[in-house]
């Protein structure tokens, strides 16, 4: 038996896999997550064999979670769902140690799979996620990318150097950069140019 803990913002989504992946294996989904905070709660509360965690979530988004629950559980298991997997976030994400990566696009058949697989000790990354991965024509930092990320969910510049743990200095230079790159005239417009273009 193999248990896990949810995290997805999407309560269809959320809800749906809850209820398929027990009935697709030998899964016992221990709690749910609505974000990144209380996916760290619920994982460090019931300490899961796996953790399933949606990549984009309001405020602490999937990589943040994984961040701090990685400084409380080392070991834990981590299997990331996404729908853009672009190389910063992709290589970021194995830096934090996720084992692996599923498009929230698959069949629950297949995330029990790769669920069990993890479980076993061994690494996916599913060939439609490594292959947009692959294709990198974002000329944004990976510094940049985060301070856009935040920026595109409202926050100031003052909230965004809080999250991020910057200066507030650093994040306008940053942001000057983007902008200057997007060829952009406010941080919003960077921010929505760099999400049309599958870079956030």
């Amino acid at each position: 038996m193999t248990t896990v803990v949810l995290a997805d913002d999407e309560a269809l989504l959320r809800k749906a896999l809850a209820a398929l992946l027990p009935l697709e294996g030998d899964i016992t989904v221990l709690a749910e997550a609505e974000n990144g905070a209380t996916a760290v709660e619920a994982t460090l509360l019931h300490r899961p064999d796996v953790l399933v965690i949606d990549l984009e979530m309001p405020g602490v988004d999937g990589l943040g979670a994984v961040a701090q629950i990685r400084a409380a559980r080392p070991d834990q298991v981590i299997l990331m769902l996404t729908r853009h997997a672009r190389p910063g976030v992709l290589r970021k994400a194995l830096r934090l140690g996720v084992q692996g990566f599923v498009s929230k696009s698959a069949e629950p058949a297949h995330i029990t799979q790769v669920i069990a697989a993890l479980h076993e000790g061994k690494r996916w990354i599913d060939p439609d996620v490594s292959a947009l991965a692959v294709i990198d024509d974002c000329p944004l930092t990976e510094r940049e990318v985060d301070v856009l990320r935040v920026t595109s969910k409202g926050y100031s510049v003052a909230e965004i150097a809080a999250q991020l743990h910057l200066a507030e200095g650093t994040v306008r230079n940053y942001l000057s950069n983007a902008m200057q790159k997007t060829q952009t005239r406010t941080r919003h417009e960077a921010a929505r140019y760099a999400r049309e273009h599958d870079w956030l």
